[in-house]
């Protein structure tokens, strides 16, 4: 159905405005901290600019009661503990619907964070620190740890077996957060054995961590080939005291060996800006994406519409109508509501720079069954849209004449539609908005 859920953000509840996302934040962590990497993916969606200054363990001992980093600089004062910096930064932009699209969806995200927290972080820690020399090597320890790992993947597994997602339809700060939890296990600790055992997992993960946002803080993520090993665990697989001795003068050589291997949340990739990003530096447009979002979800049809004409750009952003090119060979309604729904997901990329309803007319039992829809994009091409999302190839893009009444009444008709209504004379049996 589609339905555009609107919950107490944080900008209604604590009187925070959305212009609050422009304000000065610095992340403040070590290079590398996996902790780190969820706060700065979040923004990557929320469009909320983080700087990030690295200090070493004895300045980040200053800066919070725990005397542990992260720790985020607000104008307001300092936010300590990394699950709390990221639901900061997630509640910043509720359009984002990082927190989910309902009461329930923010409680199951919240569920899933503390699952991470307590089930998977601590032994993901204890498996992967003795690898990389952040704490000596203990037999018995290191193999609790890899077995509670796996119990807590084999519960991810088994809730990963008919979705895409943690929560929803849609990435979610549970998704983050986990994801950034696996990244250096996966990179040094779990070979393909391991892997294999949970599937629904590790297809998620690859999911997860190819996406534009992840890429841009973490890089690529190359999994392990085989698992390394910590210094005396081949000699000591129960930890005694002569071995944990032993490992003490290798400990420090170690751990810069694989420092160096840990690539710092500053990535390269950051460097290569979106096209849209430059474009919104060059050539800045009076119509801004997020206040539009904002008009139309808290607007009914009447005023929203007056307003679109508005503020509408027309040298900065461009309206387009998209018809599926294979319509003609759609059979099942489920299998095109599947399409749409997998569409607004991978056009993620895009979603600070568009704006789009997609729709299935007809059933099987009211052919024929069609996909369409109708999109707000900034610039004068769909490029960007197909570079971030393939499937964008398999429609045709039609520019609207915004200034004949004929194309605004389609874009109007478009983004009033809704599930068991009509568009374009067609009974809608299905319907998504990229928001």
């Amino acid at each position: 159905t589609l339905v555009c859920c609107v919950w107490c953000s944080i900008n209604r509840c604590s009187g925070y405005s959305i212009n609050r996302v422009k304000m000065a934040l610095t992340l403040v962590t070590y290079p590398g901290n996996f902790r780190a990497f969820k706060a700065l993916i979040a923004a990557e969606y929320a469009g909320v600019e983080i700087a990030v200054k690295d200090v070493d363990a004895k300045a980040a001992a200053k800066l919070s009661p725990t005397g542990k980093v992260p720790v985020l600089e607000t104008p307001q004062g300092t936010i300590f503990e990394s699950n709390a910096i990221a639901r900061y930064v997630a509640r910043l932009r509720s359009d984002a619907d990082l927190y989910g699209r309902t009461f329930y969806e923010s409680a199951v995200v919240d569920s899933w964070i503390d699952f991470c927290a307590h089930e998977l972080e601590l032994p993901c820690t204890l498996w992967v620190y003795p690898i990389i020399g952040y704490m000596p090597f203990s037999g018995p320890a290191y193999g609790k740890a890899k077995a509670h790992v796996s119990q807590a993947l084999k519960t991810l597994d088994a809730h990963l077996l008919d979705k895409t997602y943690m929560v929803g339809e849609a990435m979610t700060l549970a998704d983050i957060t986990i994801a950034s939890a696996l990244v250096y296990p996966a990179k040094l600790a779990m070979d393909p054995k391991f892997r294999a055992q949970f599937p629904n997992v590790f297809r998620w993960f690859d999911l997860c961590v190819h996406q534009p946002q992840f890429v841009a803080v973490i890089g690529d993520v190359a999994l392990a080939e085989s698992e390394m090993k910590p210094d005396g665990a081949s000699s000591a697989p129960q930890g005694g005291k002569k071995e944990a001795k032993k490992e003490k003068a290798p400990k420090k050589e170690k751990a810069k060996k694989e420092k160096a291997q840990a690539p710092p949340p500053a990535a390269a990739p950051k460097k290569v800006e979106h096209p849209l990003k430059i474009l919104d530096k060059k050539s800045p447009s009076p119509l801004n994406g997020d206040e539009w979002k904002r008009t139309y979800k808290n607007n009914p049809p009447e005023v929203w519409k007056k307003k679109l004409w508005e503020m509408f750009d027309p040298k900065g952003w461009a309206l387009w109508v998209c018809r599926f090119k294979y319509n003609h060979e759609n059979e099942k309604q489920f299998m095109c509501a599947n399409a749409i729904g997998g569409f607004v997901q991978r056009s993620d990329a895009m979603r600070k720079w568009a704006f789009g309803t997609m729709f299935v007319t007809g059933s099987e039992a009211c052919l024929p069954i069609e996909i369409s829809g109708c999109w707000l994009m900034r610039g004068d091409t769909v490029e960007n849209l197909t570079e971030a999302n393939d499937d964008a190839l398999c429609y045709t893009w039609t520019k609207i004449d915004h200034t004949s009444a004929a194309g605004r009444a389609l874009v109007e008709e478009y983004w009033t539609a809704d599930v068991d209504g009509f568009l374009e004379g067609k009974l809608v049996t299905d319907g998504k908005l990229f928001l």
